[in-house]
């Protein structure tokens, strides 16, 4: 059987400056740290990282140069696109050596053609706004980029979904107005996924003929709560990552992993017959 090749997914990682502990709870660094040993040790080691935004929490240099430490630790190539608490210029700034991100003019936008499955990354940021948006140039450089190559299986990166997911805190700063994506996208069949960050849960939508979902933070989950007057508030469930397995009979097959160490795996069976 053919190995499939496997992007991992990490999100909202929220790093703070060093020995500064997120909404003064969470140890964001040393739970990436745990993330990255984690991905650097699974049976099957992915074969790249991509981070869909709110990489730190300010958006400060001091913050990028703790993210930078951590990540460098990765023993496969990451690939990063901005969220809501990150700044373009100061991410842009501490890593350098990545060339996909220099030179895009005013929005983080790539498309990277050196794996099996491209890799398009589309900026939906919005300066000093807990929101996201599309606006028509970055809609056209959507439109141009997956043109370019249609027989391509693509995954774009993005950090604000473009559905709803009832959590109604979320929501209320989601992406505005999806319907000129779903029109780009719907043109578009070799977009295997659309990979987005901003909920700190695992949720998954039909989106323009494809599908939209969203990732776990190696760090703190947003509260499951799915009312629309839902307070905005965070929960300590278990620190978690995306992997999105890809061949070409299969398309993309997508899982959720956890962070930490759980007792096991134990066998079903022995001698070839299920353990009573």
């Amino acid at each position: 059987m053919t190995r499939p090749f496997i992007v991992a997914q990490v999100s909202d990682l929220h790093i703070k400056a060093r020995g500064k502990l997120s909404y003064r709870v969470v140890d964001t660094a040393a739970m990436l740290d745990a993330c990255v040993d984690r991905l650097n040790h699974l049976p099957q080691r992915p074969d790249v990282v991509v981070l869909t935004g709110d990489l730190t929490d300010f958006g400060r240099p001091e913050e990028y140069a703790v993210l930078r430490e951590r990540l460098e630790r990765l023993a496969m190539p990451c690939y990063l696109v901005p969220g809501n608490h990150d700044e373009r210029a100061a991410m842009r700034n501490a890593f350098p050596d990545h060339a996909y991100l220099q030179d895009t003019g005013e929005f983080i936008q790539y498309a990277i053609e050196t794996h099996p499955v491209r890799l398009v990354g589309l900026d939906t940021v919005v300066p000093g706004q807990g929101g996201g948006r599309l606006c028509d140039h970055r809609l056209a450089w959507l439109e141009a980029t997956l043109a370019a190559r249609p027989k391509v299986p693509t995954l774009v990166l993005m950090h604000h979904p473009p559905f709803e997911t009832f959590i109604g805190h979320m929501d209320a700063q989601g992406l505005e107005d999806a319907t000129g994506l779903a029109a780009v996208i719907a043109r578009h069949p070799q977009v295997e996924r659309l990979l987005c960050g901003h909920l700190h849960r695992p949720i998954e939508a039909r989106f323009a003929g494809t599908i939209a979902c969203t990732a776990p933070s190696p760090a703190h989950q947003v509260a499951l709560d799915l009312a629309p007057d839902a307070a905005s508030r965070f929960v300590m469930e278990p620190p978690s990552f995306r992997l999105h397995a890809w061949t070409a009979r299969t398309g993309v097959i997508s899982h959720t992993g956890f962070v930490d160490a759980f007792a096991g795996p134990y066998p079903f069976h022995e001698n070839g017959r299920l353990i009573d």
